[in-house]
């Protein structure tokens, strides 16, 4: 569970900062994206086979797992190219507790 946790802060989280800052140069949001790819192609190749990031049950670190890799939806980063993720992402977007808190946020109707 740490170890999740820590992959989502220190190599998800902190590799999507740049692109929400308004003075991150265009050329570096370039670079940004490449490497968001790569941690998704990460992600993708862990979750074949797998229903959440610790097997079969939810946890905290596919809570914010899902909270970050949903930024995607804000920078036009489509998840096509990662089905496993894509995949994921729709059952943790079908949670009725994540839905109800997507709803309260205004991301979800």
């Amino acid at each position: 569970m740490l170890e999740w946790l820590n992959f989502v802060t220190s190599e998800l989280h902190k590799t999507f900062s740049p692109m929400v800052r308004q003075n991150t140069p265009e050329e570096y949001k370039k670079i940004t994206k490449e490497n968001i790819a790569a941690k998704f192609g990460y992600l993708d190749r862990h979750l074949a086979g797998r229903l959440y990031l610790m097997g079969d049950k939810f946890s905290v670190a596919d809570a914010y797992c899902f909270t970050v890799v949903n930024w995607s939806n804000f920078l036009n980063i489509d998840l096509t190219p990662w089905a496993n993720l894509k995949a994921y992402m729709g059952r943790v977007a079908a949670r009725p507790k994540v839905h109800e808190a997507l709803k309260a946020e205004g991301l979800a109707t």
